[in-house]
């Protein structure tokens, strides 16, 4: 490990152990996931729609646009200029969405790991002051001061450089919008399923080898899912059956029990789904065999 990564990770680390924040953020995620009710809303902003989170997709663009700016502020190639104004003026068009997906998904992670609550705010504290970096920049170019327009463009793209590496700790390490169940989908062969008597229509929580399962009970048929629910890993055991569908108790995802389709987000991967058999008086499950 270089001393530059010994540095980063010191620095995250010491923010990432900042309590006195707490309090802010939890206010802050209780009104957001507040405005953002479960349903459409909350779909649309979180990804479900696209089968993974939005808020990755969208900061391309914010990072990218900004950044192009600063590369021809550099590098020239734009010898009118314009073409960096539009490239900031789209930066800031897709802020907002960008922000908002973020936020969003960051509110719905702050109470599981409190490590998230202080790096989600240094992120979006930093996002901001860049968006903030290029509104001056773009106004100093249009009222004739190209260099200080330049100048202050650059300030914002290091700023968002810091931005941009916060939130990808908070994705690759923290695991924020990622597939909970991506590196544990469940047993490829036969695994018996230690499970006590089933209730008709009542969840109930199993282990096949290492992987929680979701039993049901419904209609004389028996449905198996992965227990770990894919937007941020609660037990869906512990959710309520309604019909054939079942709804994670900590964020409101809704998902079909006979082939784990997301019905309602926010998760944006649906659920593993086992097929059942019934050996020796006993239960087993394994993951769909190729079609």
């Amino acid at each position: 490990m270089t001393l530059g990564e010994n540095a980063a990770n010191s620095a995250v680390g010491a923010l990432e152990s900042v309590e006195a924040v707490d309090g802010a953020a939890l206010k802050l995620a209780g009104a957001v996931s507040n405005a953002v009710p479960v349903g459409a809303p909350r779909d649309a902003i979180s990804g479900t729609w696209l089968g993974h989170a939005l808020h990755p997709a969208l900061t391309d663009v914010v990072i990218g646009s900004f950044l192009s700016a600063t590369l021809l502020d550099l590098l020239g190639g734009d010898d009118t200029g314009r073409a960096r104004e539009r490239l900031i003026e789209i930066g800031l068009v897709t802020a907002a969405p960008t922000v908002a997906s973020g936020l969003s998904d960051w509110a719905l992670t702050v109470y599981g790991d409190r490590r998230v609550r202080p790096v989600g705010l240094a992120h979006a504290s930093a996002n901001l002051t860049a968006s903030t970096l290029y509104v001056a920049s773009l106004v100093a170019r249009r009222r004739g001061a190209p260099t200080r327009g330049k100048l202050l463009g650059l300030a914002g793209g290091a700023v968002l450089s810091v931005g941009a590496f916060l939130g990808g700790h908070l994705s690759f390490t923290r695991g924020v919008g990622v597939n909970q169940t991506t590196f544990d989908e469940g047993p490829r062969d036969w695994t018996t399923v230690e499970a006590g008597e089933l209730e008709e229509g009542q969840p109930t929580s199993a282990i096949a080898g290492d992987t929680p399962v979701l039993l049901v009970r419904h209609n004389g048929h028996l449905h198996a899912l992965h227990d770990r629910c894919s937007h941020r890993g609660c037990l869906l055991s512990s959710g309520a059956v309604e019909g054939e569908s079942i709804t994670c108790p900590c964020h409101g995802s809704r998902f079909d029990l006979r082939d784990g389709s997301i019905e309602r987000g926010p998760a944006t991967a649906p659920q593993p789904v086992f097929e059942t058999r019934d050996r020796e008086g006993g239960i087993e499950v394994r993951l769909p065999g190729p079609a």
